[in-house]
């Protein structure tokens, strides 16, 4: 193990020390859970519309990953997709020593191509909810999703209490294939993707098939098949429930609320939050939050679980289950009318909600109180050589075909590095004073590189995202930006334009929730600060898909001396063709 982190002759960073005190208190209680996924297309009805979904052994949403603090994962993942690569990305994972395990193809792996078995290798070194997912083009419309639940080492407990432990999925989705999509979204004339027809709950969604011909295939929508009944969560009246909500949505920002029950916020991303309560919990693509919800109300009745769409004008309707209370039957629908969640353009509730989000006292990690470097990252919407692209910092993201992890480690490539990506890094910053961000710009043309920064090993980085006007006029959305391989403190939301001199101030230094996914509210900027202290190569984007594939997302670079022999079964792409071993 220690030579993947910390190598003779070299400081061991701290994080590493801690890591290996972790391994060794777990070593007599710490498990291997081995997985056996078969990957492959099926055609599936999961809101009653029939069309192709990515599943794995016949599952949509995939088997969820249960361990405890310390396990090792090992997923042994056989591509049957027949003509499409894949990758999967284990989200929230820090991949401590093993950042070849990340599943980001052109970051830090090669493809897995069709017919092949590609085996995935990693510690789960801390408790709490975390996801998988494709990192493979927009593949992640089609399906292979789900969740990962660890539990903390035994004889340890958590700073709440509970009954009961279950989990729900949020996605939405869409008819049209991923592939229609990419292809839409890198046409000139530009092609958006749309709003998503359905918004599923644990894989399940309700599309209205009226909406639909089905002259020429009567059994392309049938709302009777069992598989778009609504999920229904069955609860015992009095007990309290652990509710492990997540979304892996494609597009949507979302709203999700349980009709007349009070839900009490107390993990995210993996970490314990200072409990608050809420009746609308708003949540966007790569989150994760745990609360709390007492089934205190009626027990004659069921009553709805909804989500809806906030932050762009919603083309999708309600998603629906059922909080079903025993001994109701679940397919029973409450006698009143879903909820259709707050205005979808009223920001004001989101903001706050990401402003109540605190670590919970007795848990709290405090930042470094100052950081060595400073990066301020512009969201705009561009044109690239007549195209429609998203760029930071006036440069759009591309990614190469030999991975970044490869490239960067192996020395049989070090004097290639020019011909695999952009030797010149991407711009720590913008012309902050002059820029109007609420305005149209005069000139949209931006450039695309694939450039990364590299981050000296074991500094204090600070991200400062800023956000403003799209190409269309008066028009701003909220991008959920998701760092690999760390955890970040959240430092601070704001209102307009970042001053770098007087908003650092207001940072939270004190009690600051630590996350993987944060939002980027319409108009707004959000503050984080993280420990360039995981050896490897991390890709840090907008976790919307259609997004990251027109250039929304940068790559960092630290430490690539301290990462351990890279596995062979990572490469085969670019120019890591030639350094298999026969």
């Amino acid at each position: 193990m220690a030579t993947n982190g910390c190598r003779t002759g070299l400081k061991c960073p701290l994080y590493y020390v801690l890591f290996m005190i972790i391994l060794s208190t777990c070593t007599v209680e710490a498990k291997t859970r081995y997985y056996k996924w078969d990957v492959k297309y099926e055609l599936k009805s999961p809101d009653c519309y029939k069309k192709l979904v990515i599943t794995i052994n016949g599952m949509f949403p995939g088997p969820t990953i249960t361990a405890e603090e310390g396990d090792t994962i090992v997923v042994e993942v056989t591509n049957n997709l027949v003509t499409e690569n894949t990758a999967i990305h284990w989200h929230g994972i820090r991949q401590i020593g093993t950042p070849w395990a990340d599943g980001t193809e052109g970051v830090t792996q090669c493809p897995i191509i069709p017919g092949d078995t590609f085996v995935y290798k990693f510690v789960v070194d801390r408790a709490g909810t975390y996801l998988y997912h494709a990192h493979y083009g927009m593949q992640r419309e089609e399906g292979l999703n789900g969740m990962i639940v660890v539990s903390v080492p035994k004889g340890q407990s958590e700073p709440f209490t509970y009954d009961f432990d279950r989990s729900i999925l949020l996605t939405d989705w869409y008819h049209k294939s991923a592939l229609d999509h990419t292809v839409g979204l890198n046409s000139n004339p530009f092609v958006w993707v749309g709003e998503p027809q359905s918004l599923l709950i644990q894989g399940r969604g309700n599309f209205n098939c009226s909406a639909v011909s089905i002259a020429s295939d009567p059994d392309v929508c049938n709302a009777t098949r069992p598989e778009c009944t609504p999920f229904a969560l069955t609860v015992v009246p009095g007990k309290t429930y652990r509710l492990r909500i997540a979304s892996l949505t494609s597009l949507s920002a979302l709203n999700f609320e349980i009709e007349g029950h009070n839900m009490t916020v107390v993990e995210a991303d993996g970490h314990f939050v200072e409990p608050f309560v809420v009746k609308n919990l708003f949540i966007y693509s790569g989150e994760t939050y745990s609360v709390l919800v007492k089934a205190n109300q009626d027990p004659s009745r069921n009553y709805w679980a909804t989500t809806n769409v906030v932050s762009r004008k919603p083309g999708t309707p309600t998603g629906k289950a059922i909080f079903n209370y025993y001994p109701n039957r679940p397919e029973q629908d409450p006698p009143t009318t879903p909820t259709t969640g707050p205005m979808w353009n009223d920001s004001e509730p989101r903001l706050a909600q990401s402003l109540a989000i605190k670590a919970r006292e007795g848990f709290i990690q405090p930042p470094p109180a100052t950081s060595d470097k400073v990066i301020i990252l512009l969201n705009t919407q561009n044109k690239v050589n007549g195209f429609t692209k998203w760029a930071i910092n006036n440069v759009s993201f591309t990614l190469p075909t030999t991975p970044y992890l490869v490239a960067l480690k192996d020395n049989r490539l070090r004097n290639k590095l020019h011909h695999v990506f952009d030797q010149t890094p991407p711009p720590t910053g913008y012309d902050w004073l002059n820029y109007d961000i609420h305005v149209n710009q005069s000139n949209v043309n931006a450039t695309s590189s694939n450039g990364i920064y590299r981050n000296k090993f074991n500094t204090t980085i600070d991200i400062v995202l800023q956000n403003a006007n799209m190409i269309n006029p008066n028009y701003s959305e909220t991008h959920p930006w998701h760092l690999h391989g760390h955890d970040f403190w959240v430092l601070g939301y704001g209102k307009g334009k970042f001053d770098p001199f007087n908003d650092p101030k207001k940072y939270n230094l004190v009690n600051p929730i630590m996350k993987n996914t944060v939002p980027l509210h319409p108009y707004g900027w959000t503050a984080i600060r993280f420990r360039a202290d995981n050896p490897g190569v991390w890709l840090f984007h907008c976790h919307i898909d259609a997004h990251f594939a027109m250039g929304m997302g940068i790559v960092f670079e630290e430490g690539i001396e301290r990462v351990g022999k890279l596995p062979n079964n990572i490469m085969g792409c670019g120019l890591t063709k030639r350094l298999i071993n026969p």
